[in-house]
């Protein structure tokens, strides 16, 4: 992590050191090392950061330390309802935890911070922004909200964040991130973080950053040496009794487990509980009290399980989350690489279990082609159906390189009498839905390739 050993050697304040030993760290992570001076120094940035490589400190550091500098002829009392530095980001739950570490890192300095987002009153808020106020950290849909209503200004702000930018652009959000960068001072520090540079997200920061400094620390697409990856291969209507099997048998304390639907994460919450295991879902449908309360009791351990969809699971930030699950794969395979993200962070190691159905084959055979390796398979546990037959063993026990792309042949497919989609690979071909079949059940195909790299080990850094 070249030759940067520890936060003082950044030139960060006595304060936010002190801060920072309260909270245990020692040694900061690369983004942090390469993000931290740039931003002290004043200039734009454009980051590539994953989740887990404690990004978050390495902008609230920075800018902590820059709104506590003095301001010589500036007046102490600044206006009401008019911040200095805005935070945005894409869900509630992320937005919570920024702030959070802006309590954390600042508890030293006099610096105030608030939190705004939807699903709550705004009353509360409106009276927050009646007093001084240093950062605020929002989700773009409240923050615009308050800006209708002019109980908020933004022709103060002086330093502009906008974190997850790449999730910004999946939920929709361009048009009030446009909308809000019209309502800034022109002359302002910028800072735009995201988990990969895709070209949305250059010609995004094209518009925004001047003359930025680009830092990249995580490998696109790539996951943590530090997470332990497995598949276990699984008829669909095996699935919820073998995550239950799973969770008493290996005595997971705390397990994050992801489905693709909001009504699919009810349902196996409900199914879970039956099977005496407490667990609650987290979902755009459930009221921010709901959500509140279930990230609550999954952090104190009174709920070892969390069941979230994508988007709702956004900006969960745990320390030591040792387990996650995918109860169904997503649709996206960039997906797949933040849901692991969720756990091995901060150095310490951790293990993503992904229970697959044969229908989701071709969504495997994507993850497996980005991320740049086979995901071992688990062998099978008893007692749970599971492919079978001379096709299934030779996937579990293959390691051959991936087969790159390649088009179908025309004619007649698999067991179905069509070809495959255009764009699918060999293997899909052969072993996707509707494939072929090994004592009468359809069977895995998939690529495979080389295992994954050694265990790193890693001093404890912030997030």
């Amino acid at each position: 992590m070249s030759q940067l050993t520890d936060f003082a050697t950044l030139g960060l304040a006595p304060e936010l050191l002190r801060a920072i030993a309260d909270a245990g760290y020692t040694q900061p992570t690369p983004i942090q090392a390469q993000a931290i001076p740039p931003v002290l120094a004043g200039g734009d940035l454009l980051a590539a950061a994953q989740t887990g490589t404690g990004k978050t400190a390495g902008f609230t550091l920075p800018i902590l330390q820059r709104l506590n500098a003095p301001r010589p002829g500036v007046a102490a009392a600044l206006p009401v309802g008019r911040p200095r530095c805005l935070i945005l980001t894409p869900t509630r739950e992320l937005a919570a935890q920024v702030e959070e570490s802006v309590r954390t890192y600042g508890k030293y300095l006099s610096l105030r911070s608030m939190v705004m987002f939807g699903g709550v009153g705004m009353q509360p808020q409106i009276d927050a922004l009646r007093k001084r106020l240093d950062i605020l950290v929002a989700t773009p849909g409240r923050l615009l909200d308050h800006v209708g209503q002019r109980t908020l200004d933004l022709s103060g702000v002086e330093i502009f964040v906008l974190d997850e930018a790449d999730r910004m652009l999946d939920m929709g959000f361009i048009r009030d991130i446009r909308r809000v960068l019209t309502l800034l001072p022109v002359k302002r520090q910028n800072l735009l973080f995201s988990a990969t540079f895709s070209q949305e997200i250059r010609t995004l920061a094209h518009g925004l950053l001047n003359a930025p400094r680009e830092v990249s620390v995580t490998p696109r697409n790539t996951t943590t040496e530090l997470v332990e990856q497995t598949v276990h291969l699984v008829d669909r209507a095996a699935k919820a009794g073998l995550l239950s099997h799973l969770i008493r048998t290996q005595q997971w304390r705390q397990v994050l487990v992801f489905t693709r639907t909001k009504h699919g994460a009810n349902r196996l919450a409900e199914r879970l509980e039956r099977d005496g295991i407490a667990a609650m879902a987290i979902h755009g449908n459930k009221s921010q009290s709901a959500r509140t309360r279930a990230l609550s009791g999954f952090k104190e351990g009174s709920v070892p399980v969390l069941v979230a969809t994508d988007i709702a699971a956004r900006g969960l930030d745990i320390d030591q989350l040792p387990q996650v699950v995918n109860f169904e794969l997503p649709n996206v395979p960039e997906d797949y690489v933040h849901r692991i993200g969720r756990t091995g962070r901060a150095g310490r190691p951790g293990a993503a279990v992904s229970l697959v159905e044969p229908d989701e084959q071709k969504l495997l055979v994507g993850i497996e082609r980005l991320i740049g390796k086979r995901i071992d398979r688990a062998p099978r546990v008893d007692g749970f159906v599971a492919p079978t037959g001379a096709a299934a063993a030779a996937e579990l026990r293959d390691d051959r390189p991936p087969l790159p792309p390649r088009r179908p042949r025309g004619g007649s497919g698999a067991g179905s009498g069509a070809g495959p989609r255009s764009g699918a690979t060999g293997h899909e071909a052969r072993g996707g839905p509707g494939g072929a079949t090994a004592n009468g059940r359809r069977v895995f195909g998939g690529p495979v390739g080389a295992a994954g790299g050694a265990h790193r080990p890693a001093s404890r850094a912030p997030r």
